[in-house]
């Protein structure tokens, strides 16, 4: 069976409450909530690192049966102080969760989320079992040195005309080291150049994504690309302060939920095999592969699968 090409997303529901709540160390982070108060409350990670929430993705949730919470993650979005890397950090962002859930009065939620956004929800519900109630993931990165390598150089194969634009942003000494290179010019760079190469970065990002290039942004939008590449830029280099092999160890900690993996067949961005690998180390997930998606989560596929998964689970409890 082919999946319907007009997905069943829902009506995107405006906010209900929204806020910024201070998290420490300076950081403020913007929150929203969303659909019925009384609904399944579900937190929704979003990816990255440095993308910031989109309401667009609450509309794979239906608002009379869900409780939609977002938060923007520190330094993106409309988090304050914006593009900050001081104290942004990956378990800075887990504990940043948890006292948001404490703050809206939830004892227990679904968390989901795709690309960076599924390894936070895995991390988290990992940690904070007692908050967690099920888990649907969305294309999982496994932050491990083979992905870096893969991004930086090994989808060069498929992509190849895209990876020789993104390649030549650098000085042909530093292509070797690109992610390094990119996020010392970044850090320091002029504007102007700051800006060439966060729409080199995502020229690049959404060849993989197989999305079709897009008119460079202007003013506003602008800003908030290059912060949200600086602040990737912070994170890959740190190896997202996550050991090898630390999110498959998170994934063998799910016994007991519901667990979801979704995951584009065709992705480029995290590949297939870093899901199956994660399903194998969590006992009792299930794994749905996406035929003819890649890591766009609103390619029809993807978005069918979603809001079919997310049916559900509201009706059952299980995906």
């Amino acid at each position: 069976m082919h999946p319907s090409p007009t997905p069943r997303l829902h009506v995107q529901a405006e906010p209900w409450d929204a806020g910024l709540l201070p998290v420490g160390h300076g950081h403020r982070i913007a929150y929203s909530q969303r659909g019925a108060a009384d609904g399944i409350p579900v937190l929704l990670f979003h990816g990255g690192p440095g993308s910031g929430s989109s309401p667009l993705q609450t509309r794979f949730f239906d608002p009379l049966r869900y409780r939609i919470v977002q938060f923007d993650q520190r330094g993106c979005g409309a988090s304050r102080p914006a593009g900050e890397i001081r104290d942004n950090r990956t378990d800075l962002l887990l504990e940043d969760a948890d006292s948001l859930r404490r703050h809206l009065g939830i004892d227990r939620w679904l968390v989901a989320g795709g690309s960076w956004g599924a390894t936070l929800a895995v991390l988290y519900a990992a940690k904070q079992r007692e908050a967690v109630r099920g888990v649907l993931l969305r294309g999982i990165y496994l932050a491990e040195s083979g992905d870096l390598r893969w991004f930086f150089r090994g989808a060069a194969a498929r992509h190849p005309e895209a990876w020789e634009r993104f390649s030549r942003l650098a000085p042909v000494a530093a292509r070797d080291n690109l992610l390094s290179w990119l996020a010392g010019a970044l850090a320091k760079g002029d504007t102007v150049e700051r800006a060439r190469l966060a729409c080199g970065w995502n020229e690049w990002e959404r060849a993989l994504s197989g999305l079709p290039a897009a008119a460079p942004p202007e003013d506003e939008a602008l800003r908030a690309l290059v912060l949200r590449y600086r602040i990737q830029a912070h994170y890959l280099t740190h190896d997202c302060w996550l050991g090898e092999g630390e999110v498959l160890s998170a994934c063998a900690r799910l016994r007991g939920f519901p667990v979801l993996f979704l995951h584009g067949a065709e992705d480029c961005v995290c590949r297939p095999e870093g899901a199956g690998r994660a399903h194998a180390s969590a006992a009792g997930s299930s794994l749905q592969w996406v035929q003819a998606a890649g890591h766009d989560p609103y390619h029809p596929a993807m978005a069918e699968a979603m809001a079919g998964a997310l049916e559900r689970y509201a009706a059952s409890g299980r995906f």
